[in-house]
């Protein structure tokens, strides 16, 4: 083996690794993007969850003002809210039975009597 040969092989083992470092600047400078990012999405959450802490305070002082029992039409929505969950997953798990050779079964949803 000559030393052009060396050379051009040490060359191209240096091209490739000057290509990777980049590779890896670019990286770390997502990383950091991303992380910068992901703290202000942090600090605006943070904040919108105090505001939304102040309003519903707001609010049931309001509706206590008013004569309305606040906690108790959020309970009734909290309950609303778990039976429609309730309801989807339900659907949800509700399927098709399917045949041996992988069709569904249209004979096993045939509401018509037999």
């Amino acid at each position: 083996m000559g030393l052009g040969s060396t050379a051009k092989k040490i060359q191209t083992l240096s091209d490739r690794a000057e290509a990777m470092y980049k590779q890896v600047q670019k990286l770390q400078q997502r990383i950091t993007g991303l992380e910068e990012k992901t703290d202000e999405t942090h600090e605006t959450v943070s904040r919108m969850d105090h505001q939304l802490t102040e309003q519903r305070a707001l609010l049931l002082a309001i509706a206590e003002e008013q004569g309305i029992d606040g906690e108790e039409i959020l309970a009734d929505a909290a309950i609303d809210e778990a039976e429609l969950e309730t309801a989807g997953e339900a659907t949800d798990t509700e399927r098709t039975p399917v045949t041996e050779d992988g069709t569904a079964d249209a004979a096993a949803n045939d509401p018509s009597p037999k």
